[in-house]
């Protein structure tokens, strides 16, 4: 079976950080959020989607 060394290497740090925070989302979440802040990068966030106009007003309704 061919193997994938650089998913394994994801795979392994993902879990090592997991095990760190003793598998709480919560402190794992937090400490994503302190690193990304620590970063130094640009944080940019998308706006959300609206709901496009066009295509609710284009549906149509079969009559059976």
């Amino acid at each position: 079976m061919w193997k994938d060394e650089i998913l394994e290497e994801i795979h392994q740090i993902r879990e090592e950080h997991a095990k760190a925070y003793n598998y709480d989302l919560d402190a794992m979440f937090a400490d994503w959020q302190k690193r990304q802040a620590q970063s130094g990068r640009k944080i940019i966030s998308a706006p959300l989607n609206k709901p496009n106009q066009t295509m609710e007003s284009s549906k149509t309704k079969v009559v059976g």
